[in-house]
């Protein structure tokens, strides 16, 4: 924008006028490392939701604000208490540029100095009230030298600092005013903000202009300094030139002489390197065009250390080395039993593919295996035990929170300190051409304007492309196909469904409290008494005490938790042993409450008592399964329904449906269409901090809508999941699995589940399956017919409305009474109770 546009975009914009005591009101734009003085022109970054707003306002109205200094730039939502009391009234430029990262810039023009009394006004943006400062001039012989010298040490300072142009002392010799001259060269010097703050809240024009040259001065004192640094770094060139000069004179001196070039041998010994690599033929051939060029520079030259780095990354990469499976099923199906309890399915998929692997050699592909379930359920463990039951080298990598994708595909050469990616570095490190890989939490890849990470990794786990992976420092094809790459997730939701395709999904449920006691009992418990030093104190952990940790302790669908408990156990046992004390040897429910203090989950997720409008759901979340406890209030009103507890839309769209099946079978449940117009439905769910969403809570909804209705009773002692239609068919849902072991965990002994899901009761243990009474149903007066106790003899909504309609009974009747018989009225009146 020219300086004719900015001027006249700036005149639109009046500055404010003040009141009869010199107040004016005006919003206040928070400014991070920025301090714009009077008469200058600066360009602010605005980057709060409330100086956004306030920015937006000022641009609509064409009006000025507050520019005010943040005292702390980390503060993302400055307030009141975050800023300074001076600032500058602004007029802004109507041209505004808006980044992604959720950032305004705009153009500036200082006006008037002014000191903040109050704020009136934080939200949608601050407003405040200011005082205007009046300078204080004082008309000297001294403010003219003062004024002069600032001038000249300014008019030096230029001529040193390249960035400062010509143009610019050109306009400061127009400016005549001493304090308009102190603020325009304080806005061009390198200072810090306080410093910056303080020059603008000096209201006297001669102490401004000492600060000013104060600070020139020592901008001087650098500018001079750098000036001597660089004649000594000229100096220095010219003396690694001389250097030069006289190694390249000792190198043909040494040959001479038949002594070795250090440069020429470390050529020899890549191309040995190379030689010996076992290279493809064209990678070969790559490398070695690229020694060539090494070999005809000069050893000083700029690009011998890059290329140097890249033929070391070529020769460094395994390219043919393979470790030899060990294809032993008994082997293997040891190992994994060893380190892990349970998990047959995932177990049986790792021996076939050893099986196969016996059979088929080189014909099968490698698997690309997904790990999907909650935390702590043994998901990276396991990678690691298929790799040693495979006799492979285990890698792993962690792609929590990676949002560039040359995390995955590396930089290109031609950026300094360019590296490969994390995959082929992970490829160096391994040694491998076969080594087991993680991709260790595949779900929380993040995607920004550096590019989608989740994008590249589909060129590494498609077993189409990932032969000729290419990595764009190597810019070289590289051959994953002998990899086994193991994923892990808690949630696939979030996945591209593109990257999800690629991969063969294996669920890891959550554990039953069987599971976690023989978890603890063959694994945790002895590791933890080694890990501690107790492996020579015969500690004994008890049955009944592991399950007293996991029932009060935890409440987790994995062991981490667990583990971490029975360590905090043994780490009190080892400082008894370390402090002389007498410890106890066998741990029972007892010692483990005293040891661990008060229990930490004494109360489960369910309601102890039978009640009107209260249902127990299940729930699936990425930590495993849980229960939901859903409450329903039937309020006197005009028939709205509330929605509260954090739900989802898919949930909301489950009660409007539940409420609509209530509606259109109100005559079989006794509840007159009158209750509906009356009447508010207010269904919550707890814990509302919670985000809640899916179609399974349909039939719990609905029995809990339906009990507040007909004011029947629900059974505490039954939980349940399925979607619910219009016409109350009862629809399957995912996760079950994990929702019934949420039942068993939280001791509920019924569970009622969608008669098409009856297929996936065969991943339940069959213990926690002979524990509970499952109940399939197909509609939803199955579910009614399970759940709701017998209806009372009266709902005390009817009770109301009979006690409400009896006085206008009364009333009608003794006015009936006293227009047809007069006489009687005067004989004896009428009571309220013969009425």
């Amino acid at each position: 924008m020219s300086d004719s546009t900015s001027t006249n975009d700036f005149e639109s914009v009046r500055s404010a006028k003040a009141d009869a005591a010199g107040i004016i009101r005006l919003p206040v734009v928070p400014l991070v490392n920025t301090v714009v003085y009077p008469n200058v022109v600066s360009p602010v970054v605005i980057f709060d939701d409330r100086g956004r707003s306030a920015l937006r306002f000022a641009a609509e109205n064409r009006k000025t604000v507050i520019g005010v200094a943040m005292r702390d730039s980390s503060v993302s939502e400055p307030g009141p208490d975050d800023l300074y009391e001076v600032g500058t009234e602004l007029g802004l430029s109507r041209l505004h540029h808006r980044f992604d990262a959720g950032e305004d810039a705009v153009l500036a023009q200082g006006r008037r100095r002014l000191q903040i009394i109050e704020f009136v006004q934080t939200d949608p943006y601050l407003i405040a009230k200011a005082r205007i400062i009046v300078e204080d001039i004082p008309q000297t012989d001294e403010i003219d030298v003062l004024t002069r010298t600032v001038f000249e040490m300014f008019q030096r300072a230029a001529e040193l600092n390249e960035s400062i142009p010509d143009d610019v002392i050109d306009y400061a010799e127009t400016i005549f005013e001493p304090g308009w001259l102190a603020d325009f060269v304080a806005s061009m010097l390198t200072m810090s903000l306080d410093e910056r703050q303080t020059i603008l809240e000096t209201a006297n024009v001669m102490t401004r202009l000492r600060l000013v040259a104060t600070l020139l001065n020592r901008e001087l004192n650098m500018l001079e300094l750098r000036e001597d640094i660089a004649g000594q770094v000229q100096s220095e060139f010219a003396k690694n030139q001389r250097e030069a000069f006289l190694r390249e004179q000792i190198r043909v001196i040494q040959n001479e002489l038949g002594e070795g070039d250090p440069f020429q041998q470390d050529l020899i010994e890549l191309r040995e390197q190379i030689q010996s690599a076992g290279l493809p033929p064209d990678i070969f051939e790559k490398a070695t065009k690229e020694l060539s060029r090494l070999a005809a520079m000069p050893p000083m030259a700029p690009e011998v250390g890059i290329i140097r780095t890249y033929l070391d990354w070529i020769v460094g990469l395994p390219w043919s080395n393979a470790s030899e499976d060990v294809l032993d099923m008994k082997h293997a199906q040891r190992v994994l039993d060893d380190d892990h309890y349970g998990l047959k399915k995932i177990k049986d998929r790792i021996l076939e593919h050893i099986a196969v692997r016996k059979l088929a050699a080189e014909k099968q592909r490698t698997p690309i295996l997904c790990f999907v379930g909650p935390p702590g359920v043994g998901k990276t463990s396991l990678g690691r035990s298929i790799a040693r039951a495979l006799g492979r080298t285990f890698v792993r990598i962690s792609l929590g929170g990676v949002r560039d994708e040359a995390e995955i595909r590396g930089h290109r050469r031609t950026y300094i300190g360019a590296l490969p990616g994390r995959v082929l570095q992970t490829m160096k490190r391994a040694g491998t051409i076969n080594p087991v890989f993680m991709l260790d939490e595949i779900d929380k890849l993040g995607a920004d304007f550096r590019g989608d990470p989740s994008a590249a990794l589909l060129e590494v786990l498609d077993p189409e492309q990932n032969h000729e992976f290419s990595d764009h420092y190597l810019d070289l094809p590289y051959d994953l196909s002998h990899v086994m790459f193991i994923t892990t997730a808690n949630d696939l939701s979030g996945l591209p469904e593109a990257l999800l395709d690629r991969m063969e999904v294996i669920e890891f449920p959550g554990y039953t409290e069987d599971e976690k006691a023989a978890i603890a009992d063959q694994y945790l418990v002895p590791q933890q008494i080694e890990a501690n030093g107790l492996s020579d104190h015969a500690i004994k952990f008890s049955e009944d005490a592991i399950r007293t940790i996991i029932r009060e302790y935890t409440y987790e669908a994995g062991v981490r938790n667990l583990n971490r408990e029975i360590g905090n156990i043994c780490r009190k046992l080892a400082r008894a042993v370390a402090e002389r004390r007498r410890v106890t040897h066998k741990i029972t429910p007892e010692t483990a409450s005293k040891l661990l203090g008060p229990a930490t989950f004494l109360e489960n997720h369910t309601n102890h008592d039978d009640s009107v409008g209260l249902a127990t759901g299940l729930a699936w979340t990425p930590n495993g399964g849980d229960t939901l406890m859903f409450e329903v209030s039937i309020l006197p009103g005009k028939g709205t329904m509330m929605l509260t507890g954090s739900l989802g839309e898919v949930m909301q769209e489950s009660a409007q449906a539940a409420m609509s099946y209530m509606r259109a079978h109100a005559a079989a449940f006794n509840v007159p269409d009158t209750d509906f117009e009356e009447y508010d439905v207010h269904v919550h769910v707890p814990e509302g901090a919670v985000p809640k969403d899916g179609p399974s809570a349909g039939i719990t909804l609905a029995t809990a809508i339906i009990s507040a209705f007909t004011e029947r009773k629900v059974r505490s002692d039954i939980a349940m999941t399925g979607e619910i239609t219009l016409r109350g068919r009862v629809l399957p849902v995912g996760g079950v699995k994990e929702k019934v072991l949420a039942a068993h965990r939280a001791l509920v002994p019924t569970v009622i589940l969608p008669k098409q899901n009856g297929k996936d009761l065969i991943d339940i243990p069959a213990k926690t399956r002979q524990k509970l009474t499952i109940h399939l149903v197909e509609n939803m007066q199955q579910v009614l017919d399970l759940v709701l106790l017998d209806p009372p003899k009266e709902r005390e909504r009817d009770k109301a409305r009979a006690m409400k309609e009896k006085p206008a009974k009364r009333t009608k009747a003794a006015n009936t009474n006293g227009s047809a018989k007069p006489a009687a009225k005067a004989k004896k009146p009428a009571t309220a109770a013969e009425g």
